[in-house]
């Protein structure tokens, strides 16, 4: 599990001064999958430079949205948890997508963090530009984007706010109902027992 970092925080002294972004925000909106009724909700504070995150995406997730989403056992609500400044810009630009594309841009930004986020010799935030322009994100936009420090600073005070009332020391950090879970989940085995604790 990644340890909690904020260091990229000492880069952005300046955004203290920022007006906050407006509530009625679309952007700070809850991405979510399944069915709200679904008898286990299950929360997932994740960032996209998470090699632990990755694994569980590439290795667990699939099963976990064919098997428990998908049949109306588990509701599911994503939590942008930035470790960096590149998550964060990542998880700006997976939001000011429409709803329905979060989901499968953070999926394939997970899945191919490797390529994106650790090769050797590539700058991340143009792969970040790149996948956005596959995704529908002009140009122009995503310097829109990446020049909106309101929308930035929301997302780093929601993550604050987060770490401050569940204590989250790393990612990815799971909620099941109201209990949490602050270990990796490599198996889905190991995951769908936790969904079971939890009343599933």
């Amino acid at each position: 599990m990644s340890l909690y970092r904020r260091s990229f925080l000492a880069a952005m002294p300046a955004l203290a001064l920022m007006p906050k972004a407006r509530a009625e925000d679309a952007r700070l909106t809850p991405r979510t999958l399944g069915n709200p009724k679904a008898p286990v909700t299950v929360n997932e504070w994740f960032s996209l430079t998470c090699t632990h995150c990755a694994h569980f995406e590439m290795t667990v997730f699939q099963d976990v949205k064919k098997n428990l989403i998908d049949t109306g056992k588990v509701f599911y609500i994503y939590h942008d948890f930035p470790l960096d400044q590149i998550a964060l810009l990542g998880a700006m630009v997976a939001r000011s997508l429409p709803v329905d594309r979060y989901v499968p841009f953070v999926n394939s930004m997970l899945s191919s963090q490797d390529r994106w986020a650790f090769a050797r010799d590539v700058n991340p935030k143009q792969q970040i530009q790149q996948m956005a322009a596959l995704a529908g994100i002009s140009a122009e936009q995503f310097a829109k984007i990446d020049a909106d420090d309101t929308f930035r600073q929301a997302l780093v005070a929601q993550q604050d706010a987060d770490q401050a009332k569940y204590n989250i020391g790393g990612t990815p950090f799971f909620m099941f109902n109201k209990q949490p879970y602050n270990q990796e989940l490599l198996t889905y085995e190991a995951f769908e027992a936790e969904v079971k604790k939890a009343g599933g």
